[in-house]
């Protein structure tokens, strides 16, 4: 969300998005460069998934860049728990996603 031609990055969006799923699907909505954050929120929010990497967003706040994936991982897992919800464990995204 948020690059020419894909979703608007907003809570709609990712609503509705989300309702064109089959029920019991498993999803994550992402957004690239300043949107990469609140899109780890709304997704978070509406039931889904989170994911954030370098190939999203190169900063970490405005001006302040990354310096690994891990830098990235650690706001947004920051960001999850602080909305309440719960990171999976390697063992546990593995079983999520049905990888041996």
């Amino acid at each position: 969300m948020g690059v020419k031609y894909g979703f608007q990055p907003s809570p709609e969006t990712v609503l509705y998005a989300r309702n064109l799923l089959p029920s019991g699907a498993r999803w994550t909505a992402f957004g690239t460069s300043r949107h990469a954050y609140p899109m780890v929120a709304q997704s978070v929010l509406a039931g889904g998934h989170a994911r954030i990497g370098l190939e999203d967003t190169v900063y970490l706040a405005k001006g302040e860049l990354a310096t690994s994936n891990a830098s990235l991982v650690e706001k947004a897992r920051r960001i999850i728990e602080d909305l309440g919800a719960q990171i999976a464990s390697p063992r546990q995204a593995r079983e999520i996603l049905s990888l041996s």
